[in-house]
This record gives C-alpha cells, structure tokens and sequence, in this order.
C-alpha cells in the first residue's frame, strides 16, 4: 500500500458527551495527519439507532472547534468521499455484506434474542459460556443447515435475519501495531460477529468500520486500545474482501487510566474527585449535567498539551507546546504501550502555565464577564494593571476575583486571626498617623510613598513588618495581595485613607 497520501479519520459515536479518551484519540490522529501533510476526517459511526442522543454530533463538533482540531472532511466540511455519517450509507453496507455471504465469508442467521438467551441459560446452568462460533453455529438457526430455498422463504417473508462472519478455524491472524509491535491472534478463540441486521437495515461497528475505511481511503487507523480485540476480525475482513493489499496501518494508544492508575478513567472519578472528564459541560436527556473543561475554565491549548502526555512524550524536557509545536514533535513511535494516569493536578499545572503566558490585556478581557457579574465598571488599563500583578497566583480566570476583589470593592469584614495578630500594641494608634500621612502626601506613587512611610515608621520605633501587616488588613482585609503600596496607588488617595479610617473605627472597638 502507497503510504504517500495520508488519510486518518475520528469516528466518534453521537451517544453521549465526548469522553477525554476519545478527545486525545482525535488529537493524535489530527497531530499525525498535519505532520505529513495528510487529511484529517470526521466520520459520525450513528449506526446504533438505539443509543442516539440527539445534539451530540453537534458537540462533538464544537468540541473539536473549540480544541482548535480543523476537520478537513466530514458531514460539515463535505469532501469527496462522503457521506460522513454512516446513517446516509446504508445501501453500500447491505451490498457488501451480501458479498461476504456469496463469497463464502459470512452466512444468515435467523435466531431470535429469545432463542439465543435461552441457550446462554442452559449453557450458564451447565456453568459454561456461549459463543456463536465455530464449535455451535452448525447446530444453529442459520443458512449453513437451511437449505437455499428455506433461506429466501425466510427472507422474502421478511423474517428478521442478521449476517455473522464465518471466522475460518485454527487460523493464525497476524498484524503490525504501529505502538504494540507485531500481535498474534488464533481463529479458535474467535466468535462469529453480527455484521448487518435485517430489522433497522444497518450494520454493525464492524462491518461498516471496515468498509468505509476501505472506501475512504484511510492510511492509518488510529484508535483507542480497547478495540484491540478487534483487530483479528478486521484484518480477516479485510482479507475475506480482498483488500489486504490496501488494508490501513494499525495503532492501538494506551488507556488513561484513573489517577490512582488502576482502572480506566470514568466521568465517576471525575464526578468524586471533582475534575472534569468531558471537553465541554454536557447536560444529558435526562437533565443531569456533567462538567467540561472549556467551562471549568481551561484553556484549550492547556487541554491540548495535557492529553498529547496521555501516552507520548516528546523526548526531551520541553513541557509546554503550541498546537504547532506539538504538530512538528509528534511521532506514534513515541506513544508508550502502557496506560497513562490521569493527574488532575497536572492539569491544573498547565493551565497555569498558558494562564501566566497570556498578556494582561488577553487576561483583562477574559476577566471582564465575571466583573461585569459583580456589577464592577473600571477602565480596562486598570484591570489589566491589577490582573498583571496577580496571574502568577492562580490557575483560571475564575480566581482572579478571589485575588482582585479589594481593588474593585472595600473589605466588608476582617480576617479575624490576622486582626488578633496585627492589630493590637503601638499599632492601632499608629494607623491614625499613618492615615494622615496618606492624606497629606504630595506624590501618589507606590515607590514614593514607601519610601516615605519607612521613613515614618522608623521614626517613630515601630516595627515596620507590623504596621505593613496591618496596613494590608486595612485595605484587603486579610493577609494577601501583591505589594502593598501599589495596592494603594490603584486605590487612589482617598479610598486608602478610607478605608485605614474605616479599620480603625470597626477593629478598635
């Protein structure tokens, strides 16, 4: 097979939210087409009628948009080898699955649920397990022990039917894993997978997974581990049509794991330690709401990086990547075999890290929404001086505010330690005296005016950390925030004075 024309696709299921794992799975194939100039496709797999949740094809594609991860062809973009979504192929699964059954590969079977669940309780009361494979499918409802005329009285009188593919016995499948190395798989140990129902007239996951590949000429197919096991099947699929030649190049990524790395990650450890596993907030059919990123406030470059070191690394110490920058380093030759814990506290690091890259006025702007919520009006260069001072403090926008507040609005109240602490001795007489120096200062500059109240301190004996203590309970109301006398210079005059007046009237009581 040319390997020249790279071709990947996505193919997510519209069921539900798009979990982290299928998110990185998109990444990596996106990360793996740019870098070869190659295609990156979007494909909707909505063959499961009954689990369709209506609106998750359209957050499947917000998701992506908002992950900066363009779709070169899909049910939105369009291209030549559409359609995207496998509901609008249904004619061309029902073609070559009849060309399985004509070529020997695959065979109808007309058991019904209630039939087969009856022979899975005789076999459990025998403590065994059913498979409709090689050893059973002989005994069974099915075209290989009905004769070809019973078989199209079944059919034309619209008895319900499926297509099994008729796994070869004692057959060694082997295949290349572009991560894993060489795998191995032996025939036996195989059932007769269900390739097309008659009721909805849709295939399964299987067959359409394999020919749509076929068609769209996908070069690599790279897909979580979990559909490892299938691996076998597909490569016998693509040897019962013909197409070994042109069957794509195989990689299975490794699972993320839970952060106490046993066990797959689940929106239940998320929903218990309080981290979002889904790329954006999601409410369901039933009205519960799971948490996004984008809405806890992550950057969607910071998601970006955090999932491409779910299982790759770079080989170097660099940690922190562009979209770009991650496009030029990828290689599936770097991506670990072994599952990849999650650490939500990584997570956290990487916002960070894009948080303090952004400029203030980025941050201003970001921050605004939220000051505009508190019923805050303040002149953009101010908030981009205040948010410039606080960045290195927090990890979202969120707690700017928490950072920031004391600029915007008068302490309400004191922390009660601190006041204990600080506000007792020399000090509270002093505060008066050092309210009216604010008031009286010539120049309203932060380097100024400590130069001239350590002059005043330093005269009158007192301890200078004490006073700055207490000095800062005055106008933030705690113990925090970044130097204390540019806090007064953005105060102004007047609100400092203020609120040193104020503190001395409520803590002096």
């Amino acid at each position: 097979m040319s390997q020249q024309k790279i071709r990947v696709r996505f193919a997510p299921s519209p069921t539900g939210p798009l979990h982290i794992g299928g998110v990185r799975t998109a990444l990596f194939n996106y990360l793996f087409a740019k870098k070869q100039g190659g295609t990156f496709i979007l494909r909707i797999e909505d063959t499961d009628s009954t689990r369709f949740v209506p609106g998750a094809e359209a957050y499947i594609n917000e998701a992506l948009q908002w992950l900066g991860l363009t779709v070169d062809e899909g049910v939105q973009e369009g291209g030549a080898y559409g359609p995207y979504k496998q509901s609008e192929r249904k004619a061309i699964y029902k073609e070559y699955a009849n060309r399985l059954v004509a070529d020997g590969w695959a065979y109808y079977a007309f058991d019904t649920p209630e039939e087969l669940e009856a022979i899975r309780s005789a076999y459990e009361a025998e403590k065994k397990t059913f498979a409709y494979d090689i050893q059973t499918r002989n005994t069974l409802n099915n075209s290989l022990n009905l004769s070809a005329d019973e078989v199209q009285a079944r059919m034309d009188s619209g008895e319900p039917y499926v297509i099994r593919f008729k796994m070869p016995e004692n057959y060694e499948v082997t295949a290349d894993d572009l991560i894993r190395g060489q795998v191995t798989f032996n025939t036996s140990t195989l059932d007769d997978k269900v390739l097309y129902k008659s009721a909805d007239e849709l295939p399964t996951y299987h067959l359409a997974n394999i020919v749509d590949d076929h068609l769209m000429e996908i070069s690599h197919v790279i897909r979580g581990e979990e559909w490892l096991p299938s691996l076998p099947l597909h490569v016998m699929m693509y040897k019962a049509f013909g197409w070994s030649d042109s069957m794509p190049a195989f990689a299975h990524l490794p699972l993320i794991l839970k952060p106490s790395g046993k066990g797959k990650l689940s929106k239940r450890d998320g929903d218990k330690e309080g981290f979002p596993v889904f790329p954006l907030a999601y409410t369901s059919p039933a009205g519960e709401l799971a948490s996004g990123y984008r809405e806890s406030g992550y950057f969607p470059e910071a998601v970006n990086n955090l999932l491409a070191f779910l299982g790759w690394n770079p080989g170097t110490e660099q940690e922190l990547f562009s979209l770009t920058e991650l496009t030029e380093a990828f290689s599936l030759e770097r991506v670990n075999k072994a599952g990849a814990r999650f650490d939500p506290e990584k997570a956290k690091w990487f916002n960070h890290q894009y948080l303090v890259q952004k400029s203030e006025a980025e941050l201003a702007a970001d921050f605004r929404p939220l000051l505009k919520e508190k019923g805050v009006a303040v002149e953009t260069e101010k908030v981009e001086v205040i948010v410039g001072l606080v960045k290195e403090r927090v990890s979202f926008v969120s707690e700017l505010w928490e950072q920031t507040f004391f600029f915007f609005e008068a302490p309400t109240g004191y922390d009660e330690k601190v006041a204990k602490k600080r506000w007792k001795g020399e000090v509270p007489a002093f505060m008066k005296e050092l309210a009216d120096f604010f008031e009286q200062s010539a120049a309203w500059d932060a380097t100024e005016l400590k130069e001239k109240a350590s002059d005043l301190i330093n005269a009158r004996g007192i301890g200078f950390g004490n006073v700055m203590n207490a000095l800062r309970l005055a106008l933030t109301g705690g113990a925090f925030g970044p130097d204390l006398f540019t806090i007064a210079e953005l105060l102004g005059r007047e609100e400092t004075v203020k609120r040193v007046q104020m503190a001395i009237e409520r803590l002096d009581l």
